[in-house]
């Protein structure tokens, strides 16, 4: 039985796990009766806690009223078969619930109380009892796997292995797995440096692997499905977002995401990620966390959509539409000669040039005699209009009349 400092992470003699193995420790330990309290309800509190775990950690939280709630229990019974959880050396504390302010932390308004968070262990009686070699004690430890090595052969089945011997592409993509099963090493020892073995080192059986070929795209392949990939995700809203961004700045606008996603209600339902990247468009104009949360909130009072990053790259498709036609329309006010309305009404305005005939010469020529002074005038402005209205003889005689006047 775990007492005291041994239920906290930093005493305990039990390794840390996964929620799926955790669980089979779990209902080990309930079945083989080494605590006297611990039944089938122990094993439903276990269950509930093994679904709300994180798969990397191991950590859950503890949510006493949620559990209550999820399991018809009291508060009282799931407190006691936790404790027996505890005391089974299969759950230590990561972290104790206090009522500090977290929200305080963070730089939020309001007040929520730390939470407590518990780790799941496996104890070594566990390990003992299945007969698991461990490297290493307390919450780091690791489990090592035995594998058999590979049966001596004859020589006449080594001759008959070298005839058949596989072609240098084959024997190079199994090179790596055959020559540690031939060496007879056991995975996870530790080397002469006393080297730490990997996390990944277990195996389980059944594992799909592979016998041969090659397990990459090729080139080709690979690469036009990239250029697709880069293709559809070359415009957000109507705006180019072609500039590959770099980690840093990746980072930095899904640190301002986390804070526009806090302070919009409506998008608290998307991924941090693609919220994210539905607003590239807001990133590359320069706004701020605050302004882009504006922009949100006026973009949607009334309802919550169902994708907020869909509904928010519609929207932005949508003003891209409105500013291009709305520039064309200020571009055609701005320069008359590109608004057929206007070309027509000019041309509709302007008086048409009267065609000049015969009758029209013939009466010019016979009664402006008197008026020399205006053909002389006309004769001045344009000389070719003069002589085809007035006539060469009449021309003559306004010039000379005009110059003589002159004197």
């Amino acid at each position: 039985m775990a007492r005291g400092a041994a239920q906290e992470l930093a005493h305990t003699e039990s390794r840390r796990s996964g929620p799926r193995r955790w669980l089979r420790a779990a209902h080990w330990l309930l079945s083989a009766g080494i605590h006297p309290r611990g039944n089938a309800t122990t094993l439903r509190v276990a269950e509930d806690l093994a679904k709300r775990m994180d798969y990397s950690t191991g950590h859950v939280r503890y949510c006493l009223d949620g559990t209550s709630a999820r399991l018809g229990l009291s508060r009282a019974t799931v407190k006691r078969h936790v404790a027996v959880l505890r005391e089974l050396g299969a759950l230590v504390w990561a972290v104790h619930g206090t009522r500090t302010n977290v929200r305080r932390t963070r730089g939020l308004g309001g007040y929520a109380g730390t939470a407590t968070v518990y780790a799941a262990v496996i104890p070594p009686a566990y390990d003992h009892a299945m007969g698991h070699q461990i490297v290493g004690s307390g919450y780091d430890a690791r489990i090592v796997v035995h594998q058999p090595a590979a049966p001596e052969q004859s020589s006449e089945q080594s001759s008959e292995r070298s005839a058949s011997e596989p072609s240098a592409c084959e024997r190079g993509s199994s090179e790596q797995g055959s020559s540690e099963q031939d060496s007879g090493q056991i995975p996870g020892q530790l080397s002469e440096g006393g080297a730490p073995p990997s996390l990944t080192l277990v195996e389980e059986k059944g594992k799909v692997q592979m016998a041969g070929g090659f397990n990459y795209t090729p080139r080709r392949r690979a690469s036009r499905t990239k250029s697709r990939k880069s293709q559809s995700r070359s415009a957000v809203g109507g705006e180019s977002t072609t500039t590959r961004r770099s980690p840093a700045q990746v980072a930095r606008e899904i640190l301002q995401t986390r804070t526009v996603r806090a302070l919009v209600n409506w998008t608290q339902r998307e991924p941090l990620r693609r919220l994210a990247f539905s607003l590239r468009a807001y990133f590359d104009r320069g706004l701020s966390a605050h302004e882009i949360a504006a922009e949100l909130i006026g973009m949607c009072l009334t309802w919550r959509p169902s994708r907020p990053a869909a509904f928010i790259q519609a929207q932005l498709r949508r003003e891209a539409r409105e500013n291009a036609a709305r520039e064309s329309a200020e571009a055609a006010a701005g320069d008359p000669r590109s608004n057929a309305a206007w070309q027509e009404w000019l041309a509709r305005a302007t008086p048409e040039t009267p065609v000049r005939t015969d009758t029209d010469r013939r009466l010019a020529r016979l009664y402006s005699w008197d008026q020399w002074a205006e053909v002389a005038d006309h004769y001045a402005e344009d000389p070719d209009d003069a002589l085809d209205l007035y006539g060469t003889r009449l021309c003559v005689h306004a010039v000379r009349q005009a110059s003589l006047a002159e004197r």
